[in-house]
């Protein structure tokens, strides 16, 4: 870690930290390794949990990582497919501790919301930006929603406006922030969804109580369709007015808690919003190095192959951070270079191609030196002259 941050002047002021999971294809889980007394020497490792890739029916492992502003992955850990995200933040700040960061603010999602979290971040002077669920049951966040202020706009779309909950010495700030267009986005979809609603509950009337609730039931278990739908005293379907009214005042607005009394707002919304590096991550891990499907079987072998495809994206993260481009258009422009066989009297050679002006300068941003001209070069031995008579 220390090499690649003096390498590249890592600021790890802001640590962004989020979870997958991947299964096993055709696998069975793995049980615990128990002594002759029935306790436990080694608790299994690819077992059954919430599957963050829909796929619950097999066995998987959890695995976390830490990313920083730019998108360097600083650390990678792995844990039993079976653990919760509430305990994985903690064990990751207590793993971090012996790199001794002078300021670390830890950015991660609602997954990882919880009262004893936060305070477990603030620990040794540590703070935290974590977004907070609009529709939860925290006293605090509902204040801090129904709290009458101006927004005022950070970036393009985006505006924010700031909310103080008093808690002492450990209060919290939260930022509130708003996206018109996301606004309208949610508007449409939840227009979409009453029309759907009202023409499954048209002729409700007229079916018998018991059918009516039936009907409730099987609605309700669809997504989306149980915020806007309510029985009444007689068993009858409506649309719940109030639902639509509460959800209008959420359009386009997500909310977010940070303990940091120094960041701006501005600077707690933006630097949300780059917790999109952390899902780029995760996307290029599972596609561009492959992390699936993995054969392994044995715990140690899962945790190198993790690490691999962990150091891989280190690399291209590099190269994309030092070149200014995205991996995908610097692996297609490398890869027009090539290397051709030529044979003929004079001899075997091994020649590249000529370099495009973008493989130059790509490979000058990388300091990476020029491929040789010329490869390789076989030469025919000469005839041995015929001894005069």
């Amino acid at each position: 870690y220390f090499a690649t941050a003096d390498l590249l002047n890592l600021e790890v002021d802001l640590l962004f930290f989020d979870t997958t999971s991947t299964y096993f294809e055709r696998d069975e889980p793995e049980q615990d390794v128990v002594d002759q007394d029935g306790n436990v020497v080694r608790p299994a490792f690819r077992v059954r949990g919430h599957s963050k890739d829909h796929r619950d029916d097999l066995p998987q492992v959890v695995i976390a990582m830490a990313v920083t502003r730019t998108g360097i992955p600083i650390r990678v850990w792995c844990w039993p497919g079976s653990t919760s995200d509430q305990e994985l933040i903690r064990q990751a700040k207590d793993d971090l501790r012996a790199w001794k960061l002078s300021r670390v603010v830890w950015v991660a999602d609602r997954g990882f919301q919880s009262a004893e979290n936060r305070r477990y971040l603030q620990r040794a002077g540590g703070h935290y930006i974590l977004g907070e669920k609009l529709r939860g049951n925290d006293k605090e966040a509902n204040a801090a929603l129904q709290r009458q202020g101006r927004y005022h706009t950070v970036a393009g779309n985006l505006r924010v406006k700031e909310v103080i909950i008093d808690d002492g010495t450990m209060r919290d700030r939260f930022v509130i922030c708003h996206n018109p267009d996301e606004a309208k986005r949610d508007e449409q979809v939840r227009e979409q969804l009453l029309a759907q609603i009202q023409d499954q509950i048209a002729d409700s009337d007229r079916l018998a109580a018991a059918e009516r609730h039936k009907l409730y039931g099987q609605l309700s278990a669809k997504r989306g369709y149980k915020r806007f739908l309510r029985q009444t005293k007689t068993g009858k379907l409506r649309i719940d007015r109030a639902a639509i009214n509460a959800e209008q005042h959420l359009d386009g607005k997500f909310l977010l808690r940070t303990s940091d009394a120094t960041l701006t707002a501005e600077d707690v919304a933006l630097g949300y919003k780059q917790l999109l590096e952390i899902e780029r991550a995760w996307r290029d891990m599972k596609t561009t190095l492959d992390l699936r499907p993995v054969h392994h079987r044995k715990e140690d072998r899962i945790r190198a192959h993790v690490i691999l495809c962990w150091l891989a994206l280190l690399l291209i993260r590099i190269a994309e951070n030092q070149a200014g481009d995205t991996w995908r258009n610097l692996r297609d422009e490398l890869q027009r270079m090539h290397l051709g066989t030529f044979t003929g009297p004079a001899g075997t050679s091994q020649q590249r191609t000529e370099l495009t002006p973008r493989q130059r300068d790509i490979l000058r941003a990388l300091n990476v030196a020029q491929p040789p001209l010329f490869l390789h070069l076989d030469a025919p031995e000469p005839a041995p002259a015929q001894r005069r008579a």
